[in-house]
């Protein structure tokens, strides 16, 4: 990635950036509240693994969470991708991480913001988790775990949001001019019901993840957009934790993978 001077859409970090803001019982980021919908504590921090290349690296959150120490060659800012994108350079390569549910503009205007800020010859790539559990037996139909993921979807797109818009990345990527398009869909277990080694491996890890991700998730969706008390979201939460557990469930989600390369 290509090194780049602090944009003037960042927002400084100054003392009321870490202010955080506090919903029952988890804190969520202050900058552009309300925006993403996941909290930024430390529980959900270790529910994910950082990696950073061997490469000039800019990160962008609207939290400030990131680690004190950090390799010299990484650096974040406070940024929203909804803003507009004045970075003084541009970027050999642009990835984003279940990113794409919280994007509220234009989805033409985001991704022509991507387009614009690579070089030449430089890469956009975007991993992304679709939240529909599906299962090729029937086996989740009737389940807690469906009525909570249709109420879910709902409520995510009164909140002026799209939980499947990933499914039309590529589409995206290739009217905003990108080419040599690539996707990549991975159906993965939602437990380890799955037969083989690899698979049951994936489906311990997949369980684990969604079973500390989806307090956070629901909370904020059900009583902010569907207007549940805290207490209706546990009692359904109870239910829908041990559906992810259930392996006569044979629930899996698809991980998308897409990229697409600017013109030379």
């Amino acid at each position: 990635m290509s090194t780049s001077n602090r944009s003037a859409s960042s927002a400084s970090v100054s003392s009321s950036v870490y202010e955080f803001v506090r919903e029952h019982g988890r804190t969520f980021h202050k900058y552009k509240e309300g925006k993403y919908f996941l909290p930024n504590d430390k529980r959900e921090q270790n529910r994910l693994a950082e990696e950073h290349p061997d490469s000039e690296v800019l990160g962008t959150d609207l939290s400030p969470i990131q680690p004190d120490y950090l390799p010299s060659n990484c650096r974040f800012e406070i940024d929203d991708v909804d803003d507009d994108w004045v970075h003084s350079h541009k970027f050999d390569y642009i990835h984003g991480r279940y990113l794409l549910p919280f994007v509220k503009k234009d989805w033409a205007v985001f991704f022509k913001s991507i387009y614009d800020n690579l070089n030449p010859g430089g890469w956009f790539e975007s991993q992304e988790t679709i939240i529909y559990f599906q299962s090729v037996d029937g086996s989740v139909e009737g389940t807690a775990l469906q009525r909570w993921n249709a109420l879910l979807l709902r409520g995510i797109q009164m909140m002026g949001r799209s939980a499947t818009e990933a499914l039309r990345c590529k589409n995206y990527l290739a009217e905003a001019g990108f080419v040599n398009l690539g996707e990549k869909k991975f159906a993965v277990p939602m437990n380890p019901w799955a037969k083989g080694d690899d698979q049951k491996a994936v489906g311990a890890m997949q369980m684990a993840n969604n079973l500390e991700g989806v307090d956070g998730l629901t909370m904020t969706v059900f009583t902010r957009a569907l207007g549940w008390a805290p207490a209706d979201v546990e009692q359904l939460l109870a239910d829908v934790k041990n559906d992810l557990k259930d392996r006569n469930i044979h629930g899996y989600i698809t991980v998308i993978v897409v990229w697409g390369q600017k013109p030379q």
